[in-house]
């Protein structure tokens, strides 16, 4: 198997990638895998392959042989761009099509973070122009979906920050200022959460509104953020360890725990307190990202390990009778992120 273990001489082991190589093939990132072996059937999406670009990113100057992989990922997110701006998400494998419309689902918003992404932190990168006019192609449009938003907001803030003229910088900063009035404010003291229930990945809201905060200068977005991620924490801690939302979402006077939890949650949490310690400073946040590393390795409400360290594929959940064996692209891709996250920030 191609050298992708994930090792640093002498150091932490960061994630291994080991099974994120073995996920991808020539066209990208594959999106399901029945235990470690990829289910080639169900194709690929752009949600993986823009959160792979993220992943992967990260991994260039400490992994060796990533470079085409990481590659591969971008191409794939660019290939998903329609003409007007917009991304297709889902890939058929058997004929390589689009089996979806271009729109600005959730998908539109990763792939906007992972386009800022690499404009931003790979400029000399020989993709890097593509993927700094296809931000901007994408900006033309706006989605409805507080995620899709949120995301695309993580995007304009690393764009923003690597910007290579004042138009860009524009854009980047209408994104951001369009997602702080789309995800809202806080609400009332005893739910102060801007929907109904909580749904998934919860964390990319406030983590966007604190991206928004420390970008524009926007002490408000900042300080929103702030309250709805400690509330958040409040909601999803149960004593040293990370209690995350289900599936299904969760609202007051439903049962906790509850089950299935998803690596996602891990990660969105993991990531937007690293976000807020980097804002703020305090302790607490760095706490919180170490809780969210130990949740993979049985620090949960099951006490089991939500990751094979043997394949370096994340569990696709804890169930309430363990662990879903399934190692897909979401949930190895939310282990590796996490892992990053705890042992070098982001």
């Amino acid at each position: 198997m191609h050298a992708l273990a994930g090792e640093r001489p002498g150091g932490r082991r960061p994630g291994s990638l080991a099974h994120l190589l073995r996920l991808t093939d020539d066209v990208g990132l594959l999106e399901h895998a029945d235990h470690a072996v990829p289910r080639v059937e169900h194709g690929y999406c752009v949600d993986d392959n823009a959160r792979a670009v993220v992943v992967v990113e990260r991994a260039l100057t400490e992994v060796p042989g990533v470079a085409g992989i990481f590659d591969r990922y971008v191409e794939f997110v660019l290939a998903a761009q329609a003409p007007d701006g917009r991304f297709h998400n889902r890939l058929d494998y058997a004929e390589r099509r689009w089996l979806d419309p271009a729109g600005t689902g959730d998908w539109w918003g990763r792939a906007m973070w992972a386009m800022g992404h690499v404009a931003a932190r790979r400029p000399t990168h020989r993709l890097a122009e593509r993927a700094r006019a296809a931000f901007v192609a994408g900006a033309n449009h706006r989605s409805a979906h507080r995620r899709a938003m949120a995301f695309a907001a993580l995007g304009a803030a690393e764009l923003h920050r690597g910007a290579a003229s004042p138009h860009e910088a524009s854009v980047a900063a209408e994104v951001l200022n369009d997602a702080v009035t789309v995800i809202g404010r806080p609400g009332e003291p005893g739910w102060p959460w801007p929907e109904p229930r909580l749904t998934y990945a919860n964390a990319r809201l406030p983590e966007a509104l604190i991206a928004a905060g420390t970008t524009l200068h926007h002490a408000t977005a900042l300080n929103d953020g702030l309250a709805l991620l400690g509330w958040l924490a409040d909601v999803e801690t149960r004593g040293a360890m990370m209690s995350f939302t289900p599936v299904g979402g969760w609202a007051p006077g439903e049962p906790r725990p509850a089950f299935d939890q998803q690596p996602i949650e891990a990660w969105a949490m993991a990531a937007a307190a690293a976000r807020a310690s980097r804002a703020t400073g305090d302790e607490r946040w760095a706490t919180l990202v170490a809780h969210c590393d130990a949740w993979f390795t049985g620090a949960n409400d099951r006490g089991v390990p939500v990751v094979d360290l043997e394949s370096g594929g994340g569990c696709d959940g804890l169930t309430a009778d363990g662990r879903n064996e399934n190692q897909g692209a979401e949930s190895t891709l939310a282990f590796i992120a996490t892992r990053q996250i705890a042992q070098r920030g982001p």
